[in-house]
This record gives structure tokens, sequence and C-alpha cells, in this order.
């Protein structure tokens, strides 16, 4: 089960999104497959374990850190690939994270 994460007003969720989307069809995984889940109050973030948006769970293990989950944090995500900061999940990135929690 793969679990998109965000809430509403991130600027980096919806191109994250995107990427997640267009990884899919590469691995042969049907978007039915995946859930989204909004995030609209602080009250649910402690409850979900929310990293922060955006965040792409698969079997309930973040794909940045691989692992599920055990703290909290209501805040536009930052991600660190090849040196540089962005709030944006690269595709490619996506995709090699799949082939590896999806198993």
């Amino acid at each position: 089960m793969i679990e998109f994460q965000y809430f509403d007003g991130c600027p980096n969720a919806a191109k994250t999104l995107e990427n997640l989307k267009a990884a899919l069809p590469a691995l042969n995984i049907e978007e039915s497959a995946l859930t989204l889940r909004e995030v609209p109050s602080p009250e649910l973030v402690e409850e979900l374990n929310f990293q922060g948006s955006p965040t792409i769970l698969v079997n309930g293990r973040d794909i940045y850190t691989g692992k599920q989950p055990d703290s909290y944090n209501y805040t536009c995500r930052i991600y660190t690939f090849g040196g540089k900061k962005t709030g944006i999940i690269p595709k490619e990135f996506i995709e090699e994270k799949l082939k590896i929690f999806s198993t």
C-alpha cells in the first residue's frame, strides 16, 4: 500500500504527487494502489506520526528514511538529494524506493 500524506498549502505536495504518479507505470503499479491522505489539522499529526508534507509511505515505511515513523512534525518537509535541499521528492528516487519497499 502506498500512502501520500500532505497538508493543503504545502508548496511541494503537488509536484511530489505528480512525480509519484509518474513513477507508478514504470513499476506496473496501478494508481488505485495509491491512497491520498490529507492531514488537515495538528490534532491528526500525532495520531498518524505525520512526518511533514509531503510524505510517501509504502507499507507504513517512509521512503526517505526507510523506517516506520515514530515521531511527528506538522511542517513542510525538506529533503536532501545530491547535496541539495528541496521539498520535492524526485521521480527517480521514488521509483528506486518503490522497487525496494514494495517487494
